[in-house]
C-alpha cells in the first residue's frame, strides 16, 4: 500500500486490480497508519470478509469471482480506497455502486467506476 498527500487524500498505489480466481494480492505497509478492509456489502456474495492490522503486509487469495471493494479503515473518508476485478466477473457492480462511501470515497469510487 501507498500513502500519497496530495489533493487531501491517501490512495494505494492502484485503484483498480484486475486478478485471475486463486491469485494472491500483497499490501505492503509503508506506513504505520494504514491497513486494509473489505468493505461492508461490497464484495461476492458469498466471499469471506477480512481485515488486515495496521502497519503488517496484508495478504489475500482471492477465490470467489467478482468485485471487491476495499478501504483503509482510518481513511476511509478520505478516500484510500481500491477495487479488485476477480475473473472479469462485474456481476456484482450494482451492489458496488449502491455503497455510500463517504467523503472522498465518493469522488475516488466514480473513478474507479470509469474503470471498470
Amino acid at each position: 500500500m501507498l500513502s500519497k498527500r496530495g489533493d487531501e487524500r491517501m490512495i494505494y498505489s492502484e485503484l483498480v486490480a484486475r486478478v485471475n480466481v486463486g491469485d494472491t494480492i500483497t499490501w505492503k505497509a509503508t506506513d504505520k497508519t494504514h491497513n486494509v478492509e473489505f468493505i461492508k456489502g461490497a464484495i461476492p456474495e458469498s466471499a469471506e470478509s477480512y481485515k488486515s492490522k495496521f502497519n503488517v503486509d496484508a495478504e489475500y487469495t482471492f477465490t470467489k469471482p467478482g468485485i471487491y471493494a476495499y478501504k483503509c479503515t482510518a481513511h476511509f473518508t478520505m478516500g484510500m480506497i481500491g477495487f479488485v476485478i476477480v475473473g472479469d466477473d462485474m456481476s456484482n457492480l450494482e451492489q458496488i455502486k449502491a455503497v455510500k462511501f463517504p467523503g472522498m470515497a465518493k469522488k475516488v469510487a466514480e473513478a474507479a467506476f470509469s474503470e471498470f
